[in-house]
């Protein structure tokens, strides 16, 4: 499988010097689902990304206190519901209770934090999904067995995670799925070097025997970045793509997925 990935990664150069741009297909995620549309991390939110086009959808989970994965982002209910539960600390049970929905308008009135057996039932044979963990590697075990439960292929489903720790687990305890580690880039106020270096990134890609980076679509990244990455035969994505603008040029830059709040939408911008 490498040595085909290497290949794509040769073709994929050799176009970009002849024509100065990709052509490869960009797929879109769509981010906590149609999350500018719908509640986030919601059923209703994955369903109306797929209705939109998506390619595949992205979702954020943890643990609960019963050893139970759910899709949510934040570690408390605190920004989604009107009342406050930390997700760590509360039952599937406890959580199942809250409205998540209302927050974004009376017409999602109801909706919960799913299972992540909730989530992957959904997925269609022909879509997949991406699966950011927002805690420690101590998930691993129990997102396998869901994983092997779901019925999904392999293919269907990748891990994200700004842990690299949690990158290299899934690696080697599930390691017949994709993982890609996510960073973002921050600035050092007082030298103004940009942080992780794309040899930093590099390294630690390999180094937890990532498949790819997924990576905020910042300014910093240009042809030179994505040369380097695709010699490292690894693949490139990127988040949280909401601008015409900003997708044409990471769709030129032949970037593999979009990470988005509006997939339909910006399906639609980037066929003009």
């Amino acid at each position: 499988m490498r040595k085909l990935a290497a290949i794509g990664s040769c073709l994929f150069l050799m176009q970009v010097l002849v024509t100065g741009t990709a052509v490869l297909a960009t797929d879109i995620v769509a981010h906590r689902g149609a999350a500018h549309d719908a509640p986030e991390n919601t059923l209703a939110s994955f369903n109306l990304g797929l209705r939109q086009g998506a390619d595949a959808i992205e979702g954020d989970f943890m643990l609960t206190k019963d050893g139970k994965i759910v899709c949510i982002h934040d570690k408390t209910t605190e920004r989604l519901a009107k009342r406050t539960l930390t997700v760590a600390e509360s039952t599937l049970a406890e959580l199942k209770q809250l409205d998540v929905g209302s927050w974004k308008g009376t017409q999602w009135a109801g909706e919960q934090i799913p299972s992540i057996h909730e989530v992957l039932t959904i997925v269609p044979e022909n879509k997949k999904i991406l699966i950011e963990i927002k805690c420690g590697p101590e998930i691993i075990p129990l997102l396998k067995v869901a994983l092997t439960e779901s019925g999904l292929k392999p293919a269907q489903t990748v891990v994200i995670a700004f842990d690299a720790q949690v990158v290299a687990g899934v690696k080697k305890q599930i390691p017949s799925i994709k993982a890609f580690w996510l960073t973002d880039f921050k600035q050092d106020e007082v030298t103004g070097v940009w942080s992780p270096t794309l040899e930093e990134v590099i390294t630690t890609l390999k180094e937890i025997d990532a498949d790819g980076l997924d990576c905020r679509a910042h300014a910093l990244v240009d042809h030179s970045f994505v040369s380097e990455l695709r010699k490292a035969d690894m693949e490139f994505h990127v988040w949280t793509v909401d601008e015409p603008g900003l997708a044409k040029r990471f769709k030129k830059l032949g970037v593999d997925s979009m990470t988005t709040n509006r997939p339909g939408w910006l399906r639609e911008q980037l066929q003009d």
